[in-house]
């Protein structure tokens, strides 16, 4: 059994943390004692989630797709706590389109931000990780674990994001830096209330549930965090996932894929929740 090692006086570095998991964990990370830095794109929101979280809290605007933001969110992060402890690589976007419908630049911007930007986050971020023999604990999804006809990208981001997470846990290993993955199915948060919709109303998970056992993982430094308990059950049957979602899947994929097409032009790569809106607005915003 691994000790747990209590969050209070911690660093902790979330991204994505202006809403949904990322925001949820950072309170209750804080009411725990941790000292917590929260990035993201929505200053107004971000700024909100740190007055809840209290005066150990401070948040940095950042694309986590882009390395020198990241870089100044690390030296902005250094000045105001003086080093990281643990970082939850969090940040991440969805849309819902067979490849066939989906706008290229919208499908390939779920995969740099959910992939590219976690390793370019975790790359960022890991000279002050290494420094104080920290955790790092990476958001992926059950997509990791079975295939996702009508959100491939998402899918496909969260499979690369687990193989990239479990492959560098190894290679920090000799550093003292633990690694971890979590795993989340339908959760309760904007995002996942959209997904839900778009599924047909797939019913969602405690949040609050969900956010504790991240926490726990955090504290124990695992290698494997479930934020529902019944996808420990799944990972060993990942084989036999992909034929099961192809007998079970192509006639909701083709009924999903022709609505989609009545709905017309740019119904197929829209940002599912609000989360993957402010990222398209960030990038069509004007830089000062």
């Amino acid at each position: 059994m691994r000790i747990t090692q209590p969050i209070a006086g911690k660093v902790v570095v979330i991204t994505g943390a202006a809403r949904g998991i990322g925001a949820a964990l950072a309170e209750h990370l804080a009411a725990q004692g941790a000292r917590v830095a929260l990035l993201g794109l929505e200053p107004e929101q971000l700024a909100a989630v740190a007055a809840r979280c209290g005066r150990n809290a401070d948040w940095f605007e950042c694309d986590v797709t882009d390395p020198t933001a990241l870089e100044a969110a690390v030296a902005a992060v250094q000045a105001r706590f003086r080093g990281v402890d643990v970082l939850v690589a969090n940040a991440g976007i969805a849309m819902g389109s067979p490849l066939r419908l989906a706008d290229a630049e919208a499908y390939d911007r779920v995969i740099e931000v959910n992939l590219l930007g976690s390793v370019r986050t975790l790359r960022a971020f890991l000279p002050l990780l290494i420094r104080s023999q920290g955790y790092y604990l990476q958001i992926a999804s059950l997509a990791a674990l079975s295939p996702t006809p009508m959100i491939t990208a998402y899918g496909a981001s969260k499979a690369g994001v687990e193989a990239f997470a479990l492959g560098v846990r190894t290679e920090l290993a000799g550093y003292g830096v633990d690694g971890g993955v979590a795993y989340l199915s339908f959760t309760d948060t904007d995002m996942g209330r959209a997904v839900g919709r778009s599924g047909g109303n797939v019913p969602l998970h405690n949040l609050d549930s969900a956010i504790h056992r991240l926490a726990t993982g955090i504290e124990r430094r695992s290698p494997y965090v479930y934020g529902q308990g019944y996808i420990r059950l799944l990972r060993p049957l990942r084989g036999l996932l992909p034929g099961l979602v192809h007998r079970l899947g192509r006639k909701p994929a083709a009924r999903f894929e022709a609505a989609l097409t009545q709905a017309g032009p740019g119904a197929s790569s829209s940002p599912i929740g609000p989360g993957g809106r402010a990222d398209t607005r960030a990038r069509k915003e004007p830089t000062s």
